[in-house]
């Protein structure tokens, strides 16, 4: 009798690969496909780079972890998605609001789970946090789905203000950096509810695309 195969423990390096790099792509391929004559040259050429990264993302977490996490498969399917609509009208606005449509996303899964006292967010993080009990996968879940609407606001306010170079450097480096400081400030509460930090975190828990 065959068993399936089980994943493998991803190393913090891999983990924080696996999440940022696809971001850190569609910068540099931005800033390196930059064109003084065509203004959506670098954002088309950034969001190119982006779509190749996140599939690359997947391939390699399947083949060093053993599995795609949710969130990634989810990211994914608005990363290529809205991506192919930017490069085909030549319009940055889809790939700028695909992360306001991924963070509303996320917020109604985690919200609706919250809810109904199921909290969604322990299925999206495959069980990231050991040992946490179900009350506080509950007050994590209303505590990320807020942050995950919040998100959404921040990204559409940014959009009519920052030119695509300066919106691409805060989604890039802004955003992720606003994320993980959230992520720690909930380490408190956690530990309240039976979080062990002797193990390594399993998966990636912060979604950055």
């Amino acid at each position: 009798m065959t068993s399936e195969p089980t994943a493998k423990k991803p190393s913090g390096l891999l983990n924080f690969a696996l999440d940022f790099g696809p971001l850190l792509i569609f910068f540099l391929g931005s800033r390196f496909g930059h064109s003084d004559t065509d203004p959506v040259q670098g954002p088309l050429a950034g969001t190119a780079a982006f779509m190749v990264a996140i599939v690359i993302a997947m391939i390699v977490s399947k083949w060093k972890i053993g599995r795609i996490s949710p969130m990634m498969k989810m990211s994914a399917v608005f990363v290529i998605g809205f991506g192919a609509l930017t490069l085909w009208f030549r319009d940055f606005g889809f790939i700028q609001h695909k992360a306001t449509a991924v963070y509303l996303l996320f917020a109604a899964i985690i919200l609706i789970g919250w809810l109904r006292s199921k909290p969604a967010l322990k299925y999206l993080l495959e069980q990231a946090y050991d040992g946490l009990s179900e009350q506080g996968w509950l007050k994590l879940s209303l505590s990320w789905g807020i942050f995950f609407l919040v998100l959404a606001g921040l990204n559409e306010a940014m959009i009519p203000l920052l030119t695509s170079d300066q919106y691409i450097t805060v989604k890039t480096f802004g955003l992720p950096a606003l994320t993980f400081l959230f992520a720690m400030a909930n380490i408190p509460m956690l530990l309240r509810h039976g979080l062990n930090l002797g193990d390594e975190t399993k998966d990636g828990g912060t979604p950055g695309l």
